[in-house]
């Protein structure tokens, strides 16, 4: 039991009852009358000796009732309680999870199923009704203060340091789940930066914190992909409030895409990568619906957890089963996934593949169902990762225009044996009168063979001009986070991405290059590098506001790479992925909630609208180039722009009106793994799961002994009226 206020109780009690014993030895004033006889006064003579100061007190029933009631109010003051968990520190932040995995329906320890998050603030209220108050003497400054932050991809202050118990709950309660993944840095680092500056003799230090350590309290399941990377204040304490159960069990997606034959664009294949948490093997019904109607179901099934693990990653699963290979084996073979803790259970894979004829575009739902019942997988807590969606453009060969200098070169050769709707070569000159006359959107990829836009009359690169673009020879620098630096001298491939759609089933390890240019990936930027020689960068995937380009920073003809199939394959896998990209007017091909939508739309595009997946619309402003955003995604499904005006190449034309989708997909392995953690381990500390995720606040004990001191009170009038009567 503590007390809140004992302070307060102890001074009400030292006043209040020696005045009511006082009040018993006082001696009554009485006023001298002459009667004829005293016998009519006994009772008054007896009460007269009964107040006489310093007589002993007689037994009096009134006097221990009041008594009992004066200690009732007294050590109701006091404020007792009962503590439903220990409270340790003064000043504390919680941490709440509101991510994909905190939908899952394994809350509850028995009884009504409940989410992971409704959980999560059943818990965090219990602990906020556990705080200190400051009493009415102790004042503010010995209650207990708390802040608020959400977080999943991002993370959001819900509310400031307050002890104001009723601001917390209201700002707990207000929470509501998104479905993206988790990601605990940013609220590591706004936690951190709420601390109180450091003083130094009256001078604040910014940047520089002290006072009071923090206690952070995370309350979630522990899946937090990048916790390793979170940094805590080292004289912070951090508790991890853990939800979820650890056997929670769970089939999902965790993959989705579609890709069109090349020299047959309308022949469509479907993969679905799909994942098991379970221990044992799983089958389930995968339903493949094309714009809201059922095309093809097929049953899969889903390899067991291992510690082992499965050895392909979710992608090349749904691949390897493209291939015709079985699902149960193909999730069982080679190792290359995710890296859980030591001992824990890895996740078994399956793959589906559909082929189907689909000139049109289309939207493409898949979802899991139970075998042969056409419901929801039973014995899967997770629903969020039962469904993943597809916006498909048309089919449609694709428009190339090559911007070179060369008149025969080793691209000539591979690009003409492609199956290309146009394919047109472009004097470097005439580049910008291109540009200048819009004739530069009527191409899917542009490539650009040792030659660069050049700088301006600051001396400065330009931009590129919106578009998809593949580029041999150069380094573009603007916009794309990379910085040319020079030139290199003889180098050979050390390694390369060999899951990427361009460099897939390639082998670079034999391909030398005698000179490049030497690309430098700037501080933020969100260039990837493809493939790397000894000196750098030798493939890089670059993207800008209405810019996707894959740079090869070295010329042809300074290396051996021509003499090579791998070329050919891929300067064809190259124009195939950035012509299917948005820079052609496609769509987005996988969105994560948490994410923001950017697009640039066609010049002339008016009155803007984007239709969320349940169905509200909100109306967007464009920039004064035509981009318009829309974001944070907070769930998944479709998302559809539509506008009065031009339609792009692949977008859907209703009368006046163009329309262009975007898919949003959960499609995380980490996320859809949704057995909860047993540690939460930051960059600077580890926290164990509370084995107590109780959520029993405190009990406050002092309304139910104002009630008894009312009985009581009661009870002494009773037995005062009683006696006087009587």
């Amino acid at each position: 039991m503590t007390w809140l206020t004992p302070v307060l109780g102890a001074i009400a009690a030292t006043i209040a009852v020696p005045l009511l014993i006082i009040l018993y030895f006082l001696k009554l004033r009485r006023r001298d009358v002459e009667v004829s006889s005293t016998f009519l006064w006994k009772k008054a003579i007896q009460d007269l000796q009964a107040n006489a100061p310093f007589q002993r007190l007689r037994r009096n029933l009134l006097l221990f009732l009041q008594l009992l009631v004066l200690a009732g109010v007294c050590i109701a003051l006091a404020q007792p309680q009962i503590k439903g968990q220990a409270v340790v520190g003064s000043r504390h932040v919680l941490l709440i999870d509101r991510s994909g995995s905190m939908t899952a329906t394994d809350g509850a320890e028995t009884g009504t199923p409940m989410t992971r998050l409704d959980a999560a603030k059943q818990q965090a209220v219990a602990f906020v009704e556990s705080l200190r108050e400051g009493g009415i003497l102790s004042g503010k400054d010995s209650s207990d203060e708390a802040m608020v932050i959400t977080f999943d991809t991002a993370a959001e202050v819900r509310q400031q340091f307050t002890s104001d118990k009723a601001s917390l709950r209201a700002a707990i309660n207000a929470i509501q789940p998104t479905e993206g993944p988790t990601r605990i840095e940013e609220a590591i680092r706004l936690a951190n930066a709420h601390k109180p500056k450091r003083i130094v003799e009256g001078n604040t230090i910014e940047g520089l914190t002290a006072g009071p350590p923090m206690t952070i309290h995370v309350y979630s399941d522990g899946r937090v992909p990048d916790a390793d990377k979170a940094k805590p204040s080292p004289e912070d304490k951090l508790e991890f409030h853990r939800v979820g159960k650890p056997d929670a069990r769970n089939i999902g997606i965790v993959g989705l895409r579609a890709a069109r034959e090349y020299d047959n664009p309308a022949k469509l294949t479907v993969y679905v990568s799909l994942q098991n948490n379970q221990s044992q093997a799983r089958q389930a019904d995968v339903e493949l619906l094309i714009n809201g109607t059922t095309a093809a179901i097929k049953t899969a099934t889903f390899a067991a957890a291992t510690n082992e693990g499965p050895r392909l990653s979710a992608p090349e699963a749904a691949r390897t089963a493209a291939r015709e290979a079985e699902a149960a084996d193909v999730a069982n073979t080679n190792a290359k996934n995710l890296t859980p803790a030591a001992n824990a259970l890895r996740p078994g894979l399956g793959g589906v593949v559909f082929q189907l004829e689909q000139p049109e575009g289309a939207t493409i739902q898949v979802r899991l169902r139970q075998p042969g019942m056409g419901t929801p997988p039973e014995d899967d807590a997770l629903a969020l990762d039962d469904r993943a969606f597809l916006v498909i453009p048309p089919a449609k060969k694709l428009a190339i225009a090559v911007v070179s200098g060369e008149r025969d070169s080793w691209l000539d050769l591979a690009l003409s044996g492609l199956p290309l709707s146009r394919l047109i070569k472009i004097d470097p000159p005439r580049f910008q009168e291109f540009v200048d006359q819009g004739k530069l959107g009527e191409f899917d990829v542009i490539v650009l063979e040792n030659w660069l836009p050049p700088k301006g009359p600051d001396g400065k690169p330009q931009d590129l001009p919106p578009g998809s673009y593949l580029v041999f020879g150069g380094v573009p620098e603007k916009g794309l986070g990379l910085k040319d630096d020079g030139v290199l001298g003889n180098a050979g491939i050390l390694d390369w991405s060999r899951d990427h759609p361009v460099l897939r089933n390639l082998m670079l390890d034999k391909l030398r290059i005698s000179e490049s240019r030497k690309a430098e990936l700037l501080p933020g930027s969100s260039a990837v590098v493809l493939a790397s020689s000894q000196l750098g960068p030798a493939i890089i995937e670059a993207t800008a506001p209405g810019v996707h380009a894959v740079i090869v920073p070295f010329k042809l003809d300074k290396s051996t790479w021509p003499f090579d199939t791998s070329f050919v394959i891929f300067t064809s896998a190259a124009i195939q992925y950035l012509g299917e990209d948005v820079g052609a007017g496609s769509t987005i091909k996988d969105v994560q909630p948490g994410s923001v939508i950017s697009d640039r739309l066609p010049v002339g595009a008016d009155d803007i609208t984007v239709k969320l997946p349940t169905g509200e619309s909100q109306k967007l402003l464009p920039a004064s180039d035509g981009r318009v955003t829309f974001g944070p995604l907070v769930s998944t499904g479709i998302y559809e722009l539509s506008w009065t005006g031009p339609a792009g190449p692949t977008d859907r034309k209703e009368g006046a009106t163009a329309k262009r989708g975007y898919a949003a997909n959960l499609s995380d392995p980490q996320e859809s793994d949704i057995a909860a953690a047993d540690k939460l381990s930051t960059a600077s500390t580890e926290a164990a799961a509370s084995l107590n995720a109780s959520a029993a606040a405190d009990k406050r004990l002092w309304p139910w002994l104002l009630l008894a001191a009312l009985g009581i009170v009661m009870l002494e009038w009773f037995v005062y009226n009683r006696k006087v009567y009587l």
